[in-house]
């Protein structure tokens, strides 16, 4: 058997505040005049935030448009740009949700390699390290802030880059940079968090690696989301954590049904990766009957909003898209349901299962 020699991130750094010692994190990895560019989430343009990243030199600010997730034109511009505006940079820094961190992570990868990102949407294509690279979340549960890939939309398919050279060098959690995150947002995204572990514990990839850091992550969601009542501080805490978790568990296994469902959602109607696991999740009761009547409660308990009914108006070519780019998440299918997926999951079901969102 051949197990999986799992790259992890560099160096981590915890703690209320902990952004603060940004600049003498970055110190060490600036390459002379080479500067550090800091992609930030546009949700922070003229915000108080924006004017505590420490720039030096040439260090350049970029908001970025995460309004929709990052297309594969979208990091080839900025990467071009860049090369066009500076030759080379120091590092690339993204601040924001799991769509800014992924930007930076496939602009890193971009200042070094060849050509576009769509030809590295895949398991394994990207061969050159990219610049140095940092993350730093201001919304937790995507796990983006840990995970070997960088989700991209490209010109024909939703998929990765996934390769030992995405992880981030570095990352920062700091507990209070997401203090002021809107409700249904934070709400969103921590259930991405939560969806991963149920898919995750519940999957065939299951080993006691992932198991530990789901069954964390899993708990700490539950103190969040089920056991409190109101937010405070303490949620934050205990949401940045297990993002973390939740990332790692399905580092060394994999996600399953609301994740491949979704990926079609996001690739067709552009929906954010957050909402869409929680419209499909919502109806999942066939293969996560437990995580589906507790997530269905966390919904009622917060009071959030789950949108319903947006395939309705949909043609037959774009089911036709969105079932084409779902079935193209083969590891997915198969860590949900095992080897013999494609026996249980035809074109027919998830046409059924689309028609319902």
């Amino acid at each position: 058997m051949n197990f999986r020699n799992f790259k992890m991130i560099g160096y981590v750094i915890y703690g209320r505040g902990a952004f603060n010692q940004l600049d003498e994190i970055l110190q060490p990895n600036r390459k002379g005049q080479a500067p550090m560019i800091f992609l930030v989430d546009r949700f922070f343009e003229d915000k108080p935030f924006a004017g505590r990243v420490p720039l030096r030199g040439n260090d350049k600010i970029i908001f970025v448009d995460v309004t929709d997730e990052p297309k594969t034109t979208y990091v080839d511009k900025l990467a071009k740009d860049l090369k066009d505006e500076f030759g080379t940079v120091s590092g690339v820094i993204g601040i924001g949700g799991g769509s800014a961190m992924d930007l930076a992570k496939a602009v890193s990868l971009m200042m070094t390699n060849p050509g576009s990102s769509a030809d590295y949407q895949g398991w394994d294509l990207v061969k050159q390290a990219g610049v140095y690279k940092v993350g730093i979340p201001t919304l937790s549960g995507t796990g983006a802030e840990v995970s070997r890939t960088t989700v991209l939309t490209g010109p024909t398919k939703k998929l990765g880059m996934n390769s030992d050279y995405t992880p981030f060098d570095q990352i920062v959690l700091d507990p209070q940079l997401t203090a002021d995150a809107p409700a249904n947002q934070r709400f969103y995204t921590g259930m991405d968090c939560y969806i991963h572990c149920v898919e995750s514990l519940t999957g065939t990839y299951l080993n006691e690696f992932s198991k530990s850091y789901g069954e964390k992550a899993l708990q700490l969601c539950r103190d969040v989301y089920v056991n409190k009542d109101g937010w405070d501080a303490e949620s934050d805490d205990k949401l940045m954590m297990a993002s973390y978790a939740g990332g790692m568990s399905i580092a060394y296994s994999q996600v399953g049904v609301a994740h491949a469902v979704s990926y079609g959602l996001s690739y067709l109607l552009g929906t954010k990766h957050g909402i869409g696991n929680c419209i499909v999740f919502n109806q999942l009761e066939d293969y996560y009957p437990e995580g589906v009547k507790e997530f269905k409660w966390m919904v009622e308990k917060n009071q959030i909003d789950i949108p319903k009914n947006i395939c309705a108006n949909l043609s037959e070519e774009d089911f036709d898209k969105m079932i084409d780019v779902s079935l193209g998440m083969k590891p997915l299918w198969e860590n949900a349901l095992g080897k013999n997926w494609e026996e249980q999951i035809t074109r027919t079901t998830l046409r059924k299962l689309y028609e319902k969102l």
